[in-house]
């Protein structure tokens, strides 16, 4: 298969060297990595020992895109942009690994190509040409959209989320095709709202949620999180949400989220995508999310002071 990984830094670059051992595939990243993977390939070290050498560019051509499955990775803030590059390279199926609500983004501009997906692999770049997996994880893709679910009432993933989960799958990534997506990209939504800002501010690892002072206010956001879905429509207890942040903690307790490592590198984070999400549709609904609320107003404070945003 013909893969494009559509802003790659750590996840992508993870996801998109493992496939490369299988399938050609692109890598659309920033420099220095760009240069240095065209150059001398990308390794993958820590929990998965890899040496690949996809092709790697910083400005991708139409011909670039025109691929088989474009996977989006870009930070929550970037989709506008990376669905309007990838609308002129007409990819025949785009599939979104990004945190947040993206895809309804990606669908406005390239329509029902969009699939939905959730990565809970660990990746952090070490450095140009080389990105650690920080725990093993799984992937899933399915339809997003309601009207693209299977006609019996979602029991079996579609042929094209099939397809793409056995490519995943034939370069040795644990993937399924999953006929949930609606349900799971809350679930995701609720891991990154329970996870990624609270080691953010409390500039610890993952696995420091397993236990100890921030547990709690990491289940708290996730829960909310659920009350959100459910009043959206979406079926999501509390316990699934709460066991889905507990899992991807002991998955990937060494890793340090997207969002610590935005904040260490005194970077834009991705919380107006996730715990501001949130928020913004429990206002909607007269929904109480004061977890959600308190780390937003917080990180939102620290972006306004470091980052300007």
């Amino acid at each position: 298969m013909e893969i494009v990984v559509f802003g790659a830094g750590a996840l992508g670059s993870l996801v998109g060297g493992l496939l490369a051992r299988e399938h050609q595939v692109t890598l659309v990243a920033r420099d220095p990595h760009a240069r240095r993977v065209a150059g001398r390939g990308l390794r993958v070290v820590g929990e998965l020992d890899a040496r690949t050498r996809p092709r790697a560019t910083t400005d991708p051509t139409p011909e670039d895109l025109s691929a088989d499955l474009a996977l989006v990775t870009v930070k929550a803030y970037d989709t506008a942009g990376a669905a309007a590059a990838l609308a002129a390279g007409d990819p025949d199926l785009v599939c979104s690994l990004s945190n947040g609500l993206t895809e309804g983004t990606l669908a406005a501009e390239l329509g029902d190509r969009v699939l939905a997906g959730s990565a809970t692999y660990g990746a952090e770049l070490v450095g140009p040409g080389e990105v650690r997996c920080t725990g093993v994880g799984r992937i899933r893709v399915g339809e997003f959209a309601e009207d693209r679910l299977d006609s019996d009432g979602g029991d079996a993933a579609s042929d094209r989320a099939e397809r793409v989960a056995a490519a995943f799958r034939d370069a040795g990534l644990d993937c399924t095709a999953d006929p949930e997506m609606p349900r799971r990209r809350w679930e995701k939504l609720a891991v990154n709202a329970g996870i990624n800002a609270v080691t953010a501010l409390a500039r610890v690892p993952n696995g420091a949620l397993a236990d100890g002072p921030a547990a709690g206010v990491a289940r708290s956001a996730a829960r909310e999180t659920a009350r959100v879905a459910r009043a959206e429509g979406i079926d999501l207890p509390n316990d699934d949400a709460v066991d889905a942040v507990e899992t991807v903690v002991a998955e990937t307790a060494a890793n340090r989220s997207s969002m610590l490592q935005d904040v260490t590198d005194g970077d834009r984070t991705e919380v107006e995508f996730i715990n501001g999400a949130v928020v913004e549709r429990a206002e909607d609904h007269g929904t109480d999310v004061p977890t959600n609320r308190v780390l937003t107003g917080l990180l939102r404070a620290w972006e306004a002071e470091r980052v300007g945003e």
